[in-house]
């Protein structure tokens, strides 16, 4: 991860089809394409490959959140119970609708606790959307006996965990909804780009229509279709679709990389007794995009966060800190600071996040070191790594 870093002539191939035909726009413009439809193409190779029934793309990660509740029928006042260490987008895309994000505290998984979503769930909740962070996954099958037990939707953001697996099922599937992102540093990209997956018929035709404007895609002309609903703007271009289809071919190709430089890394700092990897849940494998593992105390994460740095280490992350990633610096969203007016049903049912106790995360996050794992490292390289981390963290314990 990511998938940028091995740009080649595949993609430029793709990306050569487009700029041949002139058309940028995923819709319309049929004789000009010369047999190119690169979204449409995508979207198929994605649903084959995650073993659903329908694709639909999408202009970003945040965008397929947001298309996927709204297929759904999420709409004001209905509450999604999300995790506290997810990426902005999670809240962003609720709260678009007029829905109200409700935060619950992660495990040893870095994930959605499942006893802390049973106990968030009200008469007003109407999905659960556990986010599959830095390559690894939820405990899935505790969260559809939750689902199926409260008639709740489970809507995976698999976001950053494309290639994963949870009892052989692809992540993202496994939901009665799954997003993805293909953005610039996701581990297969289309520069800017998302999608939603799923089994689901009329969610898959309310999401391709809602994406675009509401138009009901029947027909040859575009001017004509009509619109059975209210939408907006969420479209893929073509050039970046082409991109993708270059790089889902590759998928399997930037996973092997991706495991091969994980445990390299893993079985090094296996040998440091302190170290304690995140927990994965029985039954799943992660795409191997991140290397996270827990150091014994909140002061010890912190000063191996430094020593990494000091000794060399780049692109690892202390996300206790980070303003993005961790509902600790999410001041916007606590503050319910907003350009103008928000829902009547979010003022009303929105937690006062600026005094919720969320010490469950903080006891995990705050001995959290996560480390990317790049693609273009070579094994020499990714060897040397593993030395440099093994010495920064035998420095501080």
């Amino acid at each position: 991860m990511p998938g940028f870093e091995l740009f080649g002539d595949k993609e430029r191939k793709q990306v050569q089809d487009v700029m041949d035909s002139g058309v940028l726009m995923r819709y319309g413009f049929d004789g000009m394409r010369n047999g190119h439809w690169k979204a449409k193409e995508l979207e198929l190779a994605l649903a084959k490959r995650m073993g659903t029934n329908h694709a639909h793309l999408v202009s970003s990660g945040t965008a397929a959140l947001t298309v996927a509740l709204a297929s759904a029928g999420v709409g004001a006042g209905d509450e999604v119970i999300m995790p506290t260490f997810t990426f902005v987008a999670s809240f962003e895309s609720i709260l678009a609708l007029g829905a109200v994000p409700i935060l619950v505290d992660i495990d040893d998984t870095l994930t959605l606790n499942p006893d802390a979503v049973e106990k968030a769930i009200t008469p007003k909740t109407k999905v659960v959307m556990p986010v599959h962070m830095c390559g690894s996954m939820a405990n899935l099958e505790a969260l559809q006996h939750i689902c199926n037990k409260h008639n709740l939707l489970l809507l995976e953001d698999a976001c950053q965990a494309i290639g994963g697996t949870y009892k052989g099922q692809p992540l993202g599937s496994i939901g009665n909804l799954g997003c993805f992102s293909f953005d610039y540093v996701k581990t297969i990209t289309c520069g800017e780009g998302g999608a939603v997956i799923t089994n689901n018929e009329t969610y898959y035709e309310n999401a391709h229509k809602y994406a675009d404007h509401g138009h009901d895609h029947i027909g040859n002309d575009r001017g004509v279709e009509s619109h059975p609903f209210l939408g907006y703007n969420f479209r893929i271009s073509e050039m970046n679709a082409a991109v993708g289809v270059a790089q889902l071919a590759r998928l399997d190709e930037f996973l092997a990389i991706q495991k091969t430089n994980y445990t390299i890394l893993r079985e090094a700092l296996s040998q440091i007794p302190e170290v304690v990897f995140r927990s994965v849940p029985e039954g799943g494998e992660e795409n191997y995009s991140f290397l996270n593992f827990f150091m014994p105390t909140e002061a010890l994460a912190q000063k191996t966060h430094k020593a990494l740095a000091a000794n060399g280490v780049d692109a690892c992350f202390y996300w206790y800190n980070n303003n993005w990633h961790y509902y600790k610096k999410w001041e916007h969203l606590t503050q319910m600071k907003s350009l103008g007016n928000l829902p009547q049903e979010v003022r009303a049912q929105l937690p006062d996040y600026s005094k919720a106790d969320f010490s469950a995360s903080d006891h995990w996050m705050g001995r959290t070191n996560s480390c990317l794992i790049k693609l273009g490292w070579t094994e020499q390289q990714t060897r040397e790594r593993a030395e440099k981390m093994v010495k920064a963290i035998k420095s501080v314990v």
